[in-house]
């Protein structure tokens, strides 16, 4: 019997920046399906499966032929939909070279493709991310390969308690540990509420707000299945109404976190930092874009040793607090989808409940 897949096909997922697809071979391996990406002379961005019809050489290691890919080992050639359009030493053509195109997709900053059904491919089911183009809205990312599941990522984001432990230095206090939440779902989403009231501000919030004396601290998360995170963050003065829907005496950011499963351990994070406050200053996007790296360079080491143990370890269960909902949310919601796509029946493995508050 095959393992049970760890994340679904039939999903948007982010293949990369939209800078890093350009008039160069890029290979990605989205969902275990290894592809190449390029764009057309008209800038349009493609998706080939990764591997020549001939004789499997992946086409990453070719080169571009106007709009065309040519195999690096015999020359072969395939258009934007994977159709050969050119075979050495002869005149025909067989009918069947052909590599697999994957619908694409161009949206907020990144290239989208569709690894399942192409007839299931709907634009619309692309996340709103509206923050990452609009200009009232500054700021940057990066993505970083990770060693683990994907799913481990997911987890780290759902529970930011690990803050106070993680990142005690720059975004974490004992404050927010502490905190009250609540957790609630959807059909495919789940959110995360938490207000850290009247408290000292963690470093880096202390920084961006550039005021003396204690914070109300929001932290609301996004979850959109099967892969996307947008946290709605910031602080401002305690008792300047935040908590009541007044921010305009706060700072805030949307810190979007997309981890797309390479395969089964192995992760493109991609993750943004967009704020509302000094827009026009490239320099504090530099500065947030840095200190922003070395905090997902913390949580990096800890879910890739976390996934060392679980390969030691492969029979350990997970135990949950009160403090997993939201990510135990999150994978009932994956694991639906992949029930939907397997027709397997529900695992029940998660949790019971329609709500958890704590």
């Amino acid at each position: 019997m095959s393992a049970r897949p760890t994340f679904p096909m039939n999903a948007w997922y982010v293949a990369a920046w939209d800078a890093e697809v350009g008039r160069k071979l890029l290979s990605r391996t989205i969902c275990n399906e290894p592809m190449v990406l390029y764009r057309q002379t008209n800038g349009n961005a493609v998706a080939l499966a990764d591997a020549c019809w001939h004789r499997l050489v992946p086409l990453s290691l070719g080169t571009l032929v106007g709009d065309e890919v040519r195999c690096g080992y015999h020359g072969l050639r395939f258009n934007a939909d994977g159709r050969c359009t050119h075979m050495p030493s002869q005149d025909t053509i067989n009918p069947s070279a052909c590599v697999r195109s994957y619908p694409i997709i161009e949206r907020h900053r990144f290239i989208w493709v569709w690894p399942g059904d192409p007839a299931l491919a709907d634009p619309a089911l692309i996340p709103d991310l509206t923050w990452m183009t609009d200009a009232k809205w500054a700021g940057d990312g990066s993505m970083v390969e990770v060693k683990a599941d994907y799913r481990l990522v997911l987890d780290n984001l759902m529970d930011l308690t690990h803050e106070t432990y993680v990142h005690a230095s720059s975004i974490g206090n004992e404050a927010l540990a502490e905190a009250p939440f609540d957790a609630v779902h959807g059909e495919t989403t789940a959110t995360v509420r938490r207000w850290v009231l009247n408290e000292e501000a963690p470093a880096f919030w202390a920084a961006q707000l550039g005021k003396p004396g204690p914070v109300d601290r929001w932290q609301i998360i996004h979850f959109k299945a099967p892969s996307v995170i947008a946290l709605d963050v910031g602080v401002a003065p305690a008792g300047s109404g935040a908590p009541e829907g007044d921010r305009s005496q706060g700072v805030g950011m949307w810190v979007i976190h997309i981890p797309t499963p390479s395969t089964a351990q192995h992760t493109y994070y991609f993750w943004c930092h967009m704020r509302n406050y000094r827009i026009n200053e490239q320099r504090v996007t530099r500065e947030v874009l840095q200190a922003a790296g070395g905090i997902l360079h913390e949580d990096e080491t800890i879910i890739e040793a976390q996934q060392q143990a679980m390969n030691r370890l492969p029979d350990r269960d997970f135990y949950n607090l009160s403090i997993d909902a939201g990510s135990l949310w999150a994978r009932r919601l994956i694991d639906q989808m992949i029930d939907k796509e397997t027709s397997e029946q529900p695992t029940g493995e998660v949790i019971a409940l329609k709500e958890v508050r704590a």
